[in-house]
């Protein structure tokens, strides 16, 4: 397993110069060296899990702020944390090592692995607020954080990727959406664990398509193991095009008023899930806003899949300003 490389600033400069072709970034991806890189720290006390476990799973928007992040997850009484948009070396958000600094804080072994690097400063509001400044290392990515300590975490990107590679998306990037899997010694045997990011860009039936990509994985990787996937499933029940487009939305909406808090009936990834043997119903609130931000009411994006589980006390956890995302929770056994 490859630890994350150092990619230095001027080839970064050069990446940017450079042509932006679908071609160039696959050559890119594949050279870079952090397609399938984690970056693992262990425990420094690792605690054995007993039988029943809290998991929380949160989108935490960059992980600015880690002293708070930590007292938000600690206060869970979460056993397992499943967390995505977590920055490392990026200037908006001090240059910190988010994963890192939250397991730290929480005494908690972590594996985090990049999404993108990013070629610029982040979205149009960053760019703005960090003018002139330089990333340190440019990564975004997600993590898994636990109590004890990993039997065997890996990389799974979801897509080839290079859609944000030419800046249309407003933001420059190499890479692509990515779930982090670990196994962890649970109730005298393992659990596998999937912390996933799926793309928002995208629509229902290409979200179906990157969550089938994680069962297939588990069913390889993990045979008849019980898993649990959490994370930002941006089930948003339309593609990104008409979420944006206002006429298109307000037709949407006509036709079901409640598709962007309750978009079970839009997603296809549901029955998938029910198909492959996933139970999702009685793993979150239903419905429940987890996304309250960007003038489009309220929608959940955050999600839990259960195989092998029996899962208990959902709970949506405020995280105020830290982040656009609600965490998410739940308490599982074995089933």
């Amino acid at each position: 397993m490859a630890s994350i490389p150092e990619i230095p600033q001027t080839v970064r400069h050069e990446i940017v110069a450079g042509p932006a072709t679908a071609r160039r970034h696959a050559q890119l991806l594949a050279s870079l060296g952090f397609a399938s890189a984690l970056d693992v720290t262990r425990a420094p006390a690792p605690l054995p899990l007993g039988d029943s476990l809290r998991v929380v799973a949160w989108n935490a928007q960059r992980g600015r702020e880690p002293a708070r992040a930590a007292e938000l997850l600690r206060a869970s009484g979460a056993d397992v944390c499943l967390l995505s948009e977590l920055d490392l070396g990026m200037a908006r958000s001090g240059q910190t090592h988010a994963a890192r600094a939250l397991a730290g804080r929480l005494g908690y072994a972590s594996a985090f692995g990049v999404e993108f690097l990013e070629l610029g400063l982040g979205d149009a509001d960053e760019q703005t607020r960090h003018a002139g400044q330089e990333n340190s290392r440019g990564f975004h990515g997600g993590a898994i954080l636990a109590r004890a300590d990993w039997v065997a975490p890996e990389l799974l990107r979801l897509e080839p990727g290079g859609r944000w590679f030419d800046g249309r998306l407003g933001e420059r990037r190499v890479g692509s959406r990515i779930a982090v899997l670990g196994k962890l010694p649970f109730g005298g045997r393992e659990l596998a664990l999937a912390s996933v990011h799926l793309e928002s860009h995208s629509d229902p039936d290409e979200r179906a398509a990157q969550l089938a990509a994680v069962f297939d994985r588990l069913d390889e990787w993990a045979p008849g193991l019980p898993a649990l996937v959490g994370g930002d499933v941006n089930t948003h029940s339309l593609s990104r095009a008409e979420l944006e487009n206002r006429e298109a939305l307000r037709a949407a909406l006509a036709r079901d008023p409640r598709r962007l808090s309750d978009p079970v009936p839009h997603e296809p990834l549901f029955a998938l899930a029910d198909a492959r043997g996933y139970e999702w119903r009685a793993a979150n609130l239903r419905p429940a806003a987890t996304y309250k931000r960007g003038g489009r009411g309220a929608l959940q994006l955050d999600w839990f899949f259960a195989r092998g589980l029996a899962p208990s006390e959902p709970a949506v956890l405020p995280s105020d300003e830290l982040s656009d995302h609600d965490a998410i929770a739940l308490s599982v056994r074995l089933a």
